[in-house]
């Protein structure tokens, strides 16, 4: 097949696997028109069409057979360990098999020095390793009463054991094989035994499926290209790897700082491109069916994993960790964040620092993710004082609509925060701490300047300052309030990851 993809490839600049990545997303376009055209009633082969065209996306198409034998080691390994073990370390034995594994191959790749065209098995293993470790707690919440599970576990859990094939079907849902979002077990059965739309099918439809489905399916796909269109164009030229040119260091600061803002949408375009595509091949599968708007129209929100106009005008960095890459921090919450806390006692410190850990560990090995999710540890916990201590203060009074001050704080929240996710997500594409710690110099480490500044200024004593003005939290000596300084709720960290392999 690389007589077809190598004249591409040559055509629009990009590498060969690059154009094999991108073939494979849009060929699961027509392959999931023919995935519900597979009557329920013989779910087998629904089964077996996911694995079959999985094995066509890595054999035929991407030529790493060696990728998809791990990934197939890494599910039968899965599925035998949650059988047979049925003790309370089954889920963390899962856990470290699988991540175990995946950071072999994060190494592999680090030492090989791969740049981000080259496809190999961490980005689908990325995926797999969310897929599988969920399973994992999904069938251990199924061996435990109900009355101990929250409302997630409950409506997640497994309790009766899938079948092999059940299982493989599962692993291998070929819409999101290769770059995710990951779904559960219990949403893909819904999906195949289409319990999903119960209650939702219009009479005389021609399949038991709600309709607008092809509608928003194909308006994604032509959402992906364009994004696509414009990384192509322009992300290939304008990047966070021109920072570290000479070019760069000779303008002005005030120049580099406003042009460098640019740099970090084309960055994310790539990954709005590759997730707005696979959401819209799951969606012509039939997945991510939320039910009904006020005007009767369909909606298929459940397949998103990011909403890019939220990221690119965010509120707050709240807002803009909720919209990004959100099915992995659905993983983190679930099956790390909860389940490092001890039973009867609230997630504190200690269970955010190990998700941070995980999600850095996923990640890769490279320093840059590092960097990365240490400083946006200490961004959210500014976010946070912040959110606590100044916002109460500009909320316009009961019945009023909105406020001057109100608005200038929504606007300099804005700002602030797309300023912070580009500083923030420098090391993450540049990878290397060197390179990192220089292109932050070249931006007068602005984003360090700006968050421990803000923190320096609530931890010493400016939070009660703030609290003692907002009305009714003044103390009768007119000391400043005794509320605490900031929430102790946990933000998830943020999970800016490569769904193509790391950027050389």
């Amino acid at each position: 097949m690389d007589a077809f993809f190598v004249p591409l490839a040559q055509a629009a600049g990009a590498s060969v696997d690059q154009i094999k990545l991108i073939s494979c997303l849009l060929i699961a376009f027509p392959l999931g028109s023919v995935f519900v055209r597979i009557p329920s009633s013989k779910p087998h082969l629904k089964h077996l069409y996911n694995v079959a065209v999985t094995v066509f996306f890595f054999l035929p198409v991407l030529q790493i057979p060696h990728a998809f034998l791990q990934l197939l080691g890494s599910v039968v390994t899965t599925y035998a360990i949650a059988k047979y073990h049925t003790g309370p370390n089954m889920p963390w034995i899962v856990f470290v098999v699988t991540m175990g594994h995946l950071t072999v191959n994060h190494t592999i790749r680090y030492l090989r020095a791969q740049s981000y065209e080259t496809m190999d098995v961490t980005g689908p293993q990325m995926v797999l390793t969310m897929k599988l470790t969920t399973f994992a707690w999904n069938v251990f919440d199924g061996r435990r009463p109900v009355q101990d599970l929250d409302k997630w576990q409950t409506s997640k859990r497994i309790p009766t054991y899938p079948s092999l094939v059940e299982f493989l079907g599962y692993a291998f849902y070929f819409p999101g094989v290769l770059v995710g979002p990951y779904l559960e077990y219990v949403d893909y059965m819904e999906l195949i035994t289409e319990k999903l739309y119960e209650g939702h099918v219009k009479e005389n439809a021609k399949r038991n499926l709600p309709g607008g489905r092809k509608r928003v399916a194909y308006r994604k796909m032509v959402e992906g290209l364009v994004y696509l269109g414009i990384f192509v164009l322009l992300g290939s030229k304008y990047n966070f790897a021109t920072i570290l040119t000479p070019w760069f260091a000779e303008q002005r600061m005030w120049y580099r700082l406003l042009c460098f803002q640019p740099y970090g949408i084309l960055e994310r375009c790539k990954y709005y491109a590759v997730w707005t595509l696979t959401e819209g091949a799951s969606i012509l599968t039939g997945l991510g069916f939320t039910g009904y708007n006020a005007s009767g129209a369909s909606t298929w929100t459940g397949a998103a994993n990011v909403i890019p106009l939220a990221i690119e005008i965010p509120s707050n960095f709240k807002v803009l960790l909720d919209s990004w890459n959100m099915k992995t921090n659905v993983w983190l919450r679930e099956c790390v964040y909860k389940r490092v806390t001890p039973k009867g006692k609230k997630p504190g410190f200690a269970s955010s620092m190990i998700t941070f850990a995980t999600s850095a560990f996923w990640h890769g090995v490279a320093g840059g993710y590092y960097l990365t999710f240490i400083l946006g540890g200490f961004i959210t916990t500014a976010g946070r004082l912040a959110r606590a201590n100044i916002r109460p203060l500009v909320m316009p009074a009961e019945g009023q609509s909105t406020t001057l001050a109100k608005r200038m704080y929504d606007l300099a929240g804005t700002i602030a925060t797309a300023m912070m996710v580009n500083y923030v997500a420098v090391p993450f594409m540049l990878l290397t701490i060197k390179d990192s710690l220089v292109a932050w110099y070249r931006l007068a480490f602005y984003g360090h300047i700006l968050i421990f500044s803000s923190l320096g200024f609530f931890y010493a004593g400016g939070a009660k300052i703030l609290q003692a003005k907002e009305p009714g939290k003044a103390t009768p000596n007119g000391s400043g309030s005794t509320t605490p300084v900031g929430e102790k709720t946990f933000t998830m960290p943020p999970s800016l990851d490569s769904v193509m392999p790391p950027r050389k």
